[in-house]
């Protein structure tokens, strides 16, 4: 493990003589690297560019421009970005400022659909303050890192029985491990890339499909609980996972089904919570809960930019006082962490969560609970480094509809509260799902 991670790779081209160094080479997601530019002129003008291809044959970019020191050296990890898609101290930029290229189709959003192979990002130095025309220079100095979201000797276990469309990732060595049942958002597909990186971290974690899966697509009905019941006893019903230690995440339309299945489910029984923008606004009865959410039932609430962004969040707005169209989270019995964005243009997740601390003060179990609220931060809150989507094409899967949505941050906040949601995250889902006396809503104070 800890040689597949210590790569250091040295490049100098004959000509300029400039040495690029980056590591390591090879790492997880959510692991820093260092780049370092050295032997150039004191005081000379450097752009530091990061370049990446995505499966989907789409280009994306990021860049900043940097002065050498005394010595002839840029640090990017200690050194002030002077411009380009990021400015300042920023050690992981050349990552999470990552855009798409100029003259890219528009509304594209990066998501590694294949997490068997890496992400592969260029990183070269050219001469100057450069901001266009990279194509057409030859840099200085060039070196290729992998980003995995996968660690050595965690399996990926395709699940397809009983109607499940989910990949379950076991970490590396015997076990037995704390499980989590991963659930994404409306877009619908199988994601696989934030249960791996969570069991390259330890935790036994399912991706679940839960509004695209073969036997939608066979019948076009959707799920119900009880396909969410079946996904859980995989989880409890696993060798190598402790059955009395399963968490639930959701993010979006996922949040929402934690809340909803954490305070009514009589069979799937948790240590834990998360919800990331997630809201507890929903009917209690409804069966077809992506109905609800369609905006296609309540579209004069939805409002566009001058961009033709649409806003969604006025869906579930105001917050309803009648307690038959909310969960009630004063039955939740588990220790419950919301991530939340103030800036979140699709949900009002900033809200929803203000409305749910009073409802559980309320009830006696806001011990229970632990509220992450982001300033500036949008709806996409994901693992660390991944590139911020102020609005990107969404196809809702009640309408078939395709529309360019909004959902909001802006960029270097959004990028650190990534960072910083998924580090206390995984000390939240440790904290209860390891073990501990005293398990409830988690302290953050000593991070």
């Amino acid at each position: 493990w800890k040689y597949w991670f210590t790569g250091v790779r040295q490049k100098m081209d004959v000509k300029s003589c400039v040495n690029l160094w980056v590591q390591p080479t090879r790492g997880l997601m959510d692991e820093k690297f260092v780049v370092l530019v050295q032997n150039v002129l004191p005081g000379s003008q450097l752009t530091v560019r990061a370049f990446h291809r995505c499966e989907d044959g789409h280009s994306w970019e990021a860049f900043a421009h940097y002065n050498a020191n005394t010595s002839g050296t840029v640090n990017v990890a200690e050194d002030l970005s002077l411009g380009g898609t990021y400015s300042g101290v920023e050690p992981m930029g050349l990552l999470w400022s990552l855009r798409p290229v100029p003259g890219s189709k528009p509304g594209l959003r990066m998501r590694k659909m294949n997490v068997q192979t890496p992400m592969e990002v260029t990183i070269s130095v050219y001469q100057g303050h450069q901001t266009e025309g990279f194509m057409d220079q030859v840099p200085l100095a060039s070196e290729m890192v992998e980003r995995w979201y996968i660690a050595p000797g965690v399996h990926r276990i395709p699940i397809t029985e009983d109607g499940l469309s989910a990949t379950l990732f076991l970490p590396s060595g015997p076990g037995p491990f704390p499980g989590l049942l991963d659930l994404w958002g409306g877009g619908g597909k199988l994601l696989e890339y934030r249960a791996a990186l969570l069991a390259s971290h330890g935790i036994a974690s399912l991706a679940l499909d839960y509004l695209t899966p073969k036997i939608t697509m066979k019948t076009g009905r959707m799920v119900d609980d009880q396909y969410f019941e079946t996904a859980y006893r995989v989880l409890q019903q696993h060798p190598q996972i402790l059955d009395s230690r399963i968490a639930m995440l959701g993010l979006s339309l996922g949040g929402s089904i934690v809340f909803k299945t954490a305070a009514y489910s009589q069979v799937i029984k948790l240590s834990c919570a998360v919800s990331i923008n997630g809201s507890h606004v929903q009917p209690v009865d409804l069966k077809d809960f992506v109905y609800f959410f369609c905006p296609i039932r309540n579209a004069e609430k939805c409002r566009s930019t001058e961009q033709n962004e649409v806003i969604f969040r006025d869906l579930l707005l105001p917050i309803p006082t009648d307690p038959t169209l909310k969960v009630d989270v004063a039955r939740i019995q588990c220790p419950l962490l919301l991530v939340v964005g103030e800036d979140d243009q699709n949900w009002p997740a900033h809200e929803s969560a203000m409305d749910m601390k009073e409802m559980m003060e309320r009830a006696g179990n806001s011990h229970l609970l632990t509220v992450l609220s982001y300033p500036n931060a949008g709806h996409l809150i994901e693992p660390p480094y991944a590139p911020h989507a102020r609005a990107s094409s969404f196809r809702s899967v009640k309408s078939h509809e395709t529309v360019m949505a909004l959902w909001g941050g802006e960029t270097a906040a959004h990028a650190r509260a990534q960072e910083d949601a998924w580090r206390k995250m995984l000390v939240f889902l440790k904290a209860n799902l390891y073990g501990g006396t005293n398990p409830g809503a988690a302290s953050f104070s000593k991070l």
